[in-house]
């Protein structure tokens, strides 16, 4: 079957369902809903309040075009992204899948590119960071230069780098067939509040999805200091950590990836360890903090490397200049060399 939407024509496998997990976010929502409403590929628009404290809810619907593509539900209690967006999957029926956060925004003719690839089950496109949302703003048009992204790239674009601009590879929104994820029984683990989209990627591309992904960019994320990703808790840090692990003891991890994933393990296990530290100095004094690494001594390099880090980039911060901003206040997650 074939049809015209926004003067697109949209076969039924290129329909797409976008959805929205929002929380709190009365003053970003509608700018995100017209958004996508403004794709042509896009048959459905789910938006789930997930037990907003403000005008979420009334915002979305305000921003309804009229097409009756667009269902907002409301969570009467906050049960965080994964569930919202589980139950966004489980009550549409596009056969493509593509998340928007509630605070992003996708540049016009954001799924043109991507449909245009063949052979895929995920297929991701560039994201231009910035301070303050101008969707009216073109991104760069670069080619879209589509490649292949395996397991092992996909895990070693998740390790953070001293003095890189915070950007893994986790921060794709990638679009997804609903097949590959209905036959593999993928969803999102709803324990978890962080990383959520890496693991969920990580465990399809265990289970063989083609993940392509191309330069050109559809979609613009805004830098928010007050963001879930920059809020979680150390019970974040440590769900994911024990998420990790369990994929790795599950032993099905492809032999070339393995090493990859250790790292990427460990790395937030040594994050997970000096937050630990740190909110046991902070809750119940030093001498607490100092117990709990004496008693767990495999911490105690990352509690000492952490906090020698953070004091070396507070000093630096002091006596560097800010960084200019970048051309236009955009940076580019994936690089175009």
């Amino acid at each position: 079957m074939v049809q015209r939407v926004k003067g697109i024509v949209v076969t039924e496998e290129e329909k797409v369902c976008v959805i929205i997990a929002a929380r709190n976010a009365e003053d970003t929502i509608g700018r995100a809903v017209r958004s996508a409403l403004a794709e042509g590929e896009v048959a459905e628009v789910v938006v789930v309040d997930d037990g907003s404290d403000d005008r979420t809810m009334a915002a979305a619907a305000a921003a309804d075009d009229g097409s009756k593509r667009l269902d907002v539900i409301r969570f009467k209690v906050n049960r965080g992204p994964s569930a919202a967006r589980n139950h966004a999957i489980a009550v549409s029926r596009a056969p493509l899948i593509a998340i928007l956060d509630a605070d992003d925004f996708f540049f016009p003719g954001r799924f043109r590119p991507m449909l245009a690839c063949k052979g895929w089950d995920f297929i991701a496109d560039n994201i231009a960071f910035m301070e303050k949302a101008d969707p009216a703003h073109a991104p760069v048009d670069f080619a879209p230069r589509p490649r292949p992204l395996h397991l092992k790239d996909f895990v070693l674009g998740n390790i953070s780098r001293r003095g890189a601009p915070r950007g893994e590879l986790g921060f794709l929104k990638p679009v997804m067939r609903r097949a590959f994820l209905d036959a593999h029984a993928l969803r999102y683990r709803e324990d978890m509040r962080l990383g959520e989209d890496y693991e969920l990627y990580v465990r399809a591309l265990i289970a063989g999805a083609r993940y392509t992904v191309i330069e050109s960019c559809g979609y613009g994320a805004v830098v928010r200091a007050n963001s879930l990703s920059g809020q979680h808790r150390t019970k974040d840090l440590e769900t994911l950590f024990e998420a990790e692990r369990s994929i790795l003891a599950a032993g099905n991890v492809p032999p070339q990836a393995e090493s990859a994933m250790r790292h990427h393990c460990r790395q937030i296990g040594r994050r997970h360890a000096l937050r630990h530290f740190l909110d046991r100095k902070r809750d119940d004094g030093a001498s607490a903090a100092l117990a709990y690494a004496l008693t767990n001594p495999s911490a105690i390099p990352a509690i000492a490397g952490g906090i020698f880090r953070d004091k070396l980039d507070a000093a630096h911060r002091r006596v560097r200049p800010r960084p200019s901003a970048p051309q236009h206040g955009l940076r580019y997650l994936l690089t175009t060399d």
